[in-house]
């Protein structure tokens, strides 16, 4: 029989093991601000959040538009294909770090620490994001690519980062095309997705 201690003390030991985890996660060494500008395709979206099974099924691949700022910050454009057709659209303003690759933000009442963890500029880039909310956290993956059909090797180097995370294989998505958004209001066309 299991009891209540021996229960509690294997929950802490998860908990400890996610939490080291997280924090082995650094961004790339040599990351260039400049270089990680412009439109990337939101392909691939992983998390350890109990929201992501309920809304997994509706996300389909999007864009973000990212935009250096000359102070270190970045500026990310997303847009959102909603099942009715309307596109929701947000932007959040990621604030620099000591630490280059690195930025924070609020975004959905929580306070955001983002790390670019891998990029190469031209094919795609690979996001982590530890997000905290009322004393818990959780952690979203996002594989951003140049093109809407990065390579095997690409997603499969996703994939593989995110079961290292602890992430269940059931919570990463690579996300299927989407119709496009008309203009509106000045901000440019887009593939959408779901950002939470």
């Amino acid at each position: 029989a299991v009891t209540m201690p021996t229960t509690m003390l294997g929950m802490l030991g998860v908990l400890l093991c996610v939490l080291a985890v997280r924090a082995d996660v650094m961004p790339q060494a040599d990351f260039d601000l400049q270089k990680v500008g412009g439109t990337w395709y939101l392909v691939g979206f992983a998390t350890n959040a109990d929201w992501f099974v309920s809304r997994k099924a509706d996300m389909k691949m999007g864009t973000v538009t990212l935009t250096p700022q000359s102070n270190g910050d970045l500026e990310m454009d997303y847009s959102s294909l909603k099942s009715d057709g309307r596109c929701k659209r947000m932007n959040h303003l990621a604030k620099k770090t000591d630490t280059p690759g690195r930025f924070a933000y609020r975004s959905w009442g929580s306070d955001d620490d983002m790390r670019v963890v891998d990029v190469k500029y031209d094919e795609y880039a690979l996001f982590h994001a530890i997000k905290t909310k009322d004393g818990s956290s959780h952690f979203i993956n996002k594989l951003y690519s140049r093109t809407q059909d990065p390579s095997q090797a690409v997603l499969d180097k996703f994939t593989k980062f995110s079961l290292e995370q602890g992430i269940l294989r059931k919570n990463i998505a690579i996300l299927p095309k989407s119709g496009q958004c008309e203009r509106d209001r000045g901000v440019h066309s887009c593939f959408c997705s779901f950002d939470h």
